[in-house]
């Protein structure tokens, strides 16, 4: 089979590679059907992730059908349609039970990461049972592939960690997917304003039509004065960080209201200054998570209702074989004008 395989920063080749096996009775073979470019990806390709080494199948995202499944799989048969999650549960060991899938003792986020992920042919997914999810006939396919991430992470690591309540005015620092993921799930809980800053006037546009009250692109403008001004020099009762640099994480400091929570979503490799000098009596919270997943059923069954489109984060198509390319359009987003792209494996 085919795979996009990572060869160390700025370095990654579409070559041949064994197709995966069942190594245990709980694995299953899945035929990808559709997947995607994240955020992480990049992240990975800048060397920021250093747990993924030379070799690894990347990719965490996708939809496929059952190609074959280990002897103690039950939930699934070869065949079905499925969708992938980005985290892999065993749902037996300590933090499974606590719902902290991220950190499951034998799963996690290991897909793409510690063992091959879905930017291929075929993938291996351990502990099936609980690390997939059965598509309902009928469902449009390539809607759900943001769901294997950045619906649940957006609404996970930001919403509901930034404790979104009816009323609050609302920051999101990054208009990328999972920024504008976060967009589309936090009007669940109809806050007063939701603000949007970006440096690429095209997100912005995408996030005025998603929901935002307010855009404010802080390339050409004093973003935490601009915010500041708006909310009557109060702050923010939530800031969600969606970006992973420095400037945007200390843009929340700067904007949060006493009492305000800063929930960061974006995946960081370099230190971030963490300004107590001025922080340490405003009340404030400041969370992280990796992505749990356990509100995709949930989310499912909204997308399949209809209230929540999640395709509308989709802008640009390729063939499987085609995935370099993919990268080069994800990679410069601002220039394609590209959120999520999704390749199909015909």
């Amino acid at each position: 089979m085919k795979a996009l395989v990572y060869h160390g920063p700025n370095d990654k080749a579409w070559e041949e590679k064994e197709k995966p096996k069942i190594l245990q009775p709980a694995d299953a073979i899945v035929k990808i059907y559709k997947t995607t470019i994240c955020g992480t990806d990049l992240h990975i390709m800048k060397g920021d992730v250093p747990s993924v080494t030379n070799g690894r199948t990347l990719g965490h995202e996708g939809v496929g059908i059952i190609d074959e499944v280990g002897a103690s799989v039950s939930n699934f048969k070869k065949g079905d349609h499925v969708l992938i999650s980005c985290i892999t549960s065993c749902g037996k060991c300590e933090y499974c039970k606590k719902g902290m899938y991220s950190h499951c003792e034998n799963g996690g986020w290991i897909l793409g990461n510690t063992i091959d992920g879905t930017q291929a042919e075929y993938v291996r997914i351990p502990y099936a049972d609980n690390s997939l999810y059965r598509i309902p006939a009928g469902a449009d396919e390539e809607a759900l592939v943001m769901l294997s991430d950045i619906l649940p992470t957006g609404y996970e690591c930001g919403v509901l960690n930034g404790q979104v309540k009816p009323g609050d005015t609302v920051a999101i620092v990054g208009a990328g997917p999972v920024g504008l993921a976060a967009l589309l799930t936090v009007q669940f809980f109809t806050p007063a304003e939701i603000i949007m800053v970006d440096l690429d006037d095209n997100r912005l546009a995408v996030a005025k039509t998603f929901g935002a009250t307010q855009t404010i692109n802080s390339s050409n403008s004093n973003a935490a004065g601009e915010i500041m001004r708006l909310t009557g020099n109060k702050g923010v009762d939530a800031a969600i960080e969606a970006v992973g640099i420095p400037a945007t994480f200390e843009l929340c400091e700067k904007i949060i209201a006493p009492g305000g929570r800063i929930a960061n979503v974006g995946v960081h490799g370099k230190d971030v200054p963490l300004h107590l000098e001025t922080l340490w009596s405003q009340n404030i919270t400041i969370t992280t998570r990796l992505v749990d997943t356990v509100t995709t059923p949930m989310l499912l069954k909204i997308v399949q209702s209809g209230k929540l489109k999640p395709k509308q984060l989709v802008t640009h198509h390729f063939k499987l074989w085609d995935i370099i390319a993919a990268y080069d359009t994800f990679k410069h987003a601002d220039r394609e004008k590209a959120l999520k792209v999704i390749m199909t494996n015909e």
